[in-house]
């Protein structure tokens, strides 16, 4: 099978940096025109920004992670960055958006693409959810360096998309059908585009909220971290820059407990944005470099057993030892933990009281599982699945 081209068609750029620039453009003059906007640490984000504008000298991906208080906290939050930033996708974020709710046909499916997301599903509304869904295989590979497979694994070719008018299949519909297009599935039906297969992606940046779902607390506090995230700095080829993020006010723009028209985003608010040091990158001191380390070793581990070849690895794919085995389930869950602390150090120096550890644990949360999963709780907080 021939390799795949540097980049998706010209076409096909021309329309994700139209969609990009044109919610950023129409997003900055909302978020600075009918509210008000203060950001903190902006400088310093923007320097790595720039540092990643030619994608040839990358040298890593790009996690930025941050609380999440609406349901438009993307775009809202990137509303502080200059123009010209919102027009290169190359060096924009990448998400992950909920394949039922953003995905549900073609048109929307083609806009939230173009837009950079990646379709999701949630595992408290679909079988195809969790940490290890093929989506995050996705997200890993955005955020490392091809080729992903060895020699004998080559990517797989296209799937054949589905028919259906329903289908939120969305390839490349500027791509030559003589030639091979990238793809991946996220349940066995649809197809989705791999932005991953292009070279001019690799080492992206990729954006998460680690809640899952909106959490709108009147002491703003978080909710616990879902794992995904650790995979996100465990499994990439080499660590990414980490910059955690604290965001407020976009509550107010989209409560959960608004009236009537609820489509309609309110102004006259006030929000903020703070950016944070990077915690990952070359940092060897750092704990996620000490984890990483330790990954490393389980995944040398598990090939060994499996009779697989010392030091290759299938980026984003795991055997069923580093999905499930508890060393590998309790490193990721230390991961996630300190994923955490730097967000809230990010929210203590915006000046908030240290929340209750209590707050981090999954445990905390378990009532959750059973009964009301969403709306007003009863300590006050509104909640929203996303």
């Amino acid at each position: 099978m021939a390799d795949p081209p540097a980049a998706p068609s010209l076409p096909w750029r021309v329309g994700s940096s139209t969609v990009m620039g044109v919610v950023g453009t129409l997003t900055r003059a909302f978020m600075y025109g009918l509210n008000s906007t203060e950001t903190h640490g902006l400088e310093r984000f923007l320097e790595v920004l720039d540092k990643r504008k030619d994608v040839d000298e990358r040298e890593r991906g790009l996690i930025t992670v941050s609380n999440h208080v609406s349901v438009i906290d993307d775009p809202l939050i990137w509303a502080p960055l200059p123009f010209r930033y919102h027009w290169n996708p190359s060096n924009s974020r990448w998400s992950l958006a909920s394949h039922d709710i953003c995905f549900t046909n073609k048109f929307a499916s083609a806009f939230f693409t173009l837009g950079q997301t990646l379709p999701t599903h949630r595992l408290a509304h679909s079988p195809y959810g969790g940490p290890f869904q093929n989506t995050m295989t996705e997200a890993v590979r955005l955020l490392s360096h091809p080729p992903f497979t060895t020699p004998e694994q080559p990517l797989s070719p296209a799937s054949t998309p589905s028919t259906s008018l329903s289908s939120p299949d969305i390839v490349d519909p500027f791509t030559s059908p003589t030639t091979h297009t990238y793809t991946y599935t996220t349940n066995g039906h649809d197809t989705f585009p791999a932005p991953s297969a292009f070279s001019t992606r690799h080492y992206s940046w990729v954006h998460v909220f680690p809640e899952g779902r909106v959490h709108q607390h009147p002491r703003k506090t978080m909710r616990y971290f879902k794992w995904g995230v650790a995979r996100l700095i465990l499994e990439p080829d080499v660590c990414p820059d980490i910059i955690p993020m604290w965001i407020e006010g976009n509550n107010e723009i989209m409560h959960e407990a608004r009236q009537w028209p609820r489509f309609v985003p309110r102004v006259g608010k006030r929000c903020a944005v703070w950016f944070g040091e990077n915690v990952g990158g070359k940092g060897e001191g750092s704990v996620f470099h000490e984890l990483r380390e330790r990954w490393k070793v389980l995944v040398e581990a598990s090939r060994q057993k499996e009779g697989g070849e010392s030091g290759i690895q299938e980026i984003g794919v795991l055997e069923d030892q580093l999905k499930y085995g508890r060393e590998a389930v309790e490193l990721r869950k230390e991961c996630t933990m300190a994923v955490r602390r730097e967000v809230l150090k990010v929210r203590r120096l915006r000046g908030l009281p240290d929340e209750d550890p209590k707050e981090g644990l999954v445990e905390t949360w378990a009532e959750e599982g059973s009964g009301k999963r969403e709306g007003k709780m009863g300590d006050g907080s509104w909640v929203k699945d996303t």
